[in-house]
């Protein structure tokens, strides 16, 4: 890759990994604010969320293939 193609992959990958998180976050927010009854649900819903977003996260490798992919450059 060239220096341009360097520096647009590390802006989209930035940009990735926030939308990512901050989908999460999203989902956190919601399931606290609309689906839990009690604080003990909240908790819950807000931890568990949480832990499942970063254990289900994307490996590098698809992450990385899909950047390539929305930056149009070849492996």
């Amino acid at each position: 890759m060239t220096e341009d193609e360097n520096i647009k992959f590390a802006k989209y990958t930035k940009i990735g990994w926030t939308l990512y998180y901050l989908a999460a976050f999203v989902l956190i927010v919601i399931l606290v604010t609309v689906v839990a009854q009690d604080n003990e649900e909240r908790l819950f819903y807000s931890l568990m969320t949480a832990a499942c977003s970063y254990v289900f996260r994307p490996t590098e490798k698809f992450f990385n293939k899909q950047v390539m992919r929305f930056i149009d450059t070849k492996e």
